[in-house]
């Protein structure tokens, strides 16, 4: 870890590269989209619309907290978290319809009126229109600045289950309120909010593990193999979870137990995996900051783990406020952010661009120390003293 020289106010900082994020007009554009949408099912239905947005907005919070709590290492830029979710409740959707209904068109031509159209609209055609569609999310945040928020498969899974949580919102919308009567809309509900609010996001959540995977290889043609291997898990888990419907509630009900149930376990488990992994980046890269001087050797005591992590926030807050507090956290997050671009450059993935990011970062962390007096003042919590 390279010493940065003091004293580090008197230095010009380095030019920013880790600033990214979303264009505010373009939150605003999209988080139109998705209210006319709303407004135009509200017209139609107005009860069904009412009900089905009440329940799905509970329903995807749940989804989103889960994800959030994923996330607490290294907590990924707010615009890019309203990026994601808006993505899939308007881009998303608005491609998935407009490309759904011309492949029906071209279709439809050549098909036996025999719901044989239907059946491969819902098989097949929604699940590679639809993951397309979503997955575009991702590939976009692998170009330019944004890459360098892609240090972890924890972040390839937030992004990926928020774009997802995003479409499948406003998608869970659409289903309940096309219900003929109350009693539809509710059962409808029942169906997809309490038996699959995490099927949806699992979908996307494969093609993450290609991305992730695929972040980790020099080979352009790997690269590719992990994304394209990726996009077809998530389409035939899309395709078997829409086929399973058609067939009847046994067969629904059979996929969702014996196959998407112990699916979802090893995303969990794998998620679990992603954030222990974040936890042992940084407990490996501290000794190296505080050989360099970036931080003290009483700090790295609590900075290798959340649980010591939010000890030392609380007992900051307890005793100085909570201004106090949110700056030790600043300061926590930033070491996150500087130990993954440490790694990055250790395992062999880093370039020119990521050596200037590295000084970024440790200039950071020096004003994020500088920002929170409570890491000078005494306080009875090991490390802050």
């Amino acid at each position: 870890m390279p010493p940065v020289p003091r004293p580090y106010a008197s230095m010009p900082l380095p030019r920013r590269l880790r600033k990214v994020g979303a264009p505010i007009g373009v939150l605003i554009l999209m988080g139109l989209v998705t209210g006319l949408i709303v407004i135009g099912l509200t017209a139609l239905n107005p009860i069904g619309t009412a009900i089905g947005f009440v329940l799905a907005s509970l329903a995807i919070a749940v989804v989103v907290a889960a994800y959030l709590w994923l996330d607490r290492w290294e907590p990924e830029p707010l615009r890019l978290l309203v990026f994601a979710f808006l993505w899939g409740a308007s881009v998303a959707v608005v491609l998935s319809l407009v490309l759904g209904l011309w492949l029906e068109a071209v279709v439809a031509p050549a098909a036996a009126d025999d719901g044989s159209t239907s059946a491969f609209s819902v098989v097949i055609g929604a699940p590679l229109i639809e993951e397309a569609a979503k997955c575009a999310f991702l590939l976009l945040m692998l170009t330019g600045r944004r890459r360098h928020e892609m240090n972890s498969l924890t972040d390839c899974l937030v992004y990926a289950g928020l774009v997802r949580a995003g479409f499948a919102w406003l998608e869970d919308i659409l289903y309940i309120a096309n219900g003929e009567s109350v009693g539809d809309a509710l059962v409808t509900a029942a169906l997809r909010l309490v038996m699959a609010p995490f099927a949806h996001p699992l979908f996307t959540t494969m093609f993450a593990f290609g991305v992730y995977v695929a972040l980790q290889q020099r080979s352009a043609v790997v690269r590719l193999g992990a994304l394209g291997t990726g996009y077809a898990a998530a389409v035939l888990l899309h395709g078997l979870w829409n086929g399973s419907s058609l067939v009847g509630f046994g067969a629904y009900l059979g996929v969702y137990v014996l196959w998407m149930v112990p699916i979802f376990g090893l995303a969990v488990g794998l998620a679990v995996y992603g954030r222990r992994r974040e936890q042992r980046v940084v407990a490996e890269k501290l000794p190296g900051m505080v050989a360099a001087g970036l931080v003290t050797a009483g700090e790295a005591t609590w900075l290798g783990s959340l649980r010591t992590r939010t000890a030392a926030v609380a007992e900051v807050r307890r005793r100085h406020g909570a201004d106090a507090a949110a700056a030790v956290r600043a300061f926590a997050v930033q070491v996150t952010e500087l130990a993954f671009v440490r790694d990055r450059l250790d395992r062999g993935f880093g370039d020119a661009r990521v050596q200037q990011l590295l000084i970024e970062e440790a200039y950071a962390v020096h004003a994020a120390r500088a920002a929170a007096p409570a890491l000078r003042w005494p306080t009875p919590h090991p490390g802050l003293g």
